[in-house]
């Protein structure tokens, strides 16, 4: 069995004989409860409940099972007993994920944070896709776009990255540079592949210039900035990002209808320990003197 937190739901939901029960018990909303057990019945096979109106009742498969899980649950409260305050410290293994795009940002802000705390152990994850920190796939996750909904997640607001229009200085000396936004539609840009792509800058973008005037297509940020830094046309950069590069001509300033809102999330179960609130305060305090300068 590789999710004891499955587990631990179907414990629990059996001692209490409900959902509701069981997440109050384990501190989480009642859909995680039925989204653990949903899970973990479709990973084996077979029911481990039978649901009815007053509640859930373990199934022969359902009794197998908890009789090894009470059993371990045991063993952790033992162990718990014995480490119970060692987690004050900021130490361990430090989990924590972003679009790849918010690297300038975050690499730095994980550095200065292991030189405060070198014990601990920095993981730094990108990708596309959203890590689940329910099931324990990352401490702390910086998101982009509308507020995270899941139920068992702690979201806040984070400082904004301001974002400009930029164009190598071999584009501007071939090209020149738009004078104003009736010039843009003369002009090459480097943009996302996908025309329905709903960052607020690719919407703008082409509410004022047909998408054929993408001529450099990708879904992926770091192709989008080499293509700017070779000169294949004009793109939208994090100003963070772009003033790591000197040759890169802020064509168009940064404007509010371009920023995306950008959230911590944490999970509800990790939120106040000691590590992960001293690397959210950190974050803050760095992405706040970064912004400053």
């Amino acid at each position: 069995m590789d999710n004891w937190d499955e587990v631990r739901t179907a414990f629990q939901v059996a001692r209490m004989g409900t959902v509701s029960g069981a997440a109050e018990v384990l501190g989480v909303h009642h859909a995680t409860v039925i989204r653990h057990i949903d899970a973990l019945e479709g990973r084996l096979g077979v029911k481990l409940f039978q649901r009815h109106a007053r509640g859930y009742t373990a199934t022969e498969a359902g009794h197998d099972l908890l009789r090894v899980a009470q059993t371990t649950d045991e063993q952790f409260q033992q162990l718990e007993g014995r480490i119970k305050g060692r987690g004050s410290d900021v130490s361990g293994e430090l989990l924590v994920t972003s679009l790849i795009a918010f690297a300038p940002l975050m690499v730095p802000a994980l550095a200065s944070f292991r030189e405060k705390y070198p014990d601990v152990v920095v993981r730094y994850l990108t990708d596309d896709r959203v890590f689940r920190l329910e099931y324990g796939e990352a401490h702390v996750a910086l998101r982009a776009g509308g507020a995270p909904q899941e139920p068992d997640n702690v979201v806040r607001p984070f400082a904004h990255q301001d974002v400009a229009l930029y164009g190598h200085r071999d584009y501007i000396a071939r090209k020149g540079s738009p004078k104003d936004e009736s010039d843009l539609s003369a002009h090459d840009f480097v943009a996302h592949d996908d025309p329905e792509n709903r960052a607020p800058f690719n919407r703008w973008l082409l509410s004022k210039v047909p998408f054929q005037r993408v001529v450099f297509r990708t879904a992926d940020s770091r192709v989008m900035e080499n293509a700017v830094l070779a000169g294949a046309g004009l793109g939208f950069m994090g100003t963070r990002e772009a003033a790591l590069h000197p040759d890169l001509v802020q064509v168009m300033p940064p404007r509010g209808e371009w920023t995306t809102p950008l959230w911590l999330v944490t999970h509800v179960d990790l939120h106040r320990t000691a590590k992960v609130q001293a690397f959210l305060a950190h974050l803050k305090t760095f992405a706040g003197e970064g912004s400053a300068r």
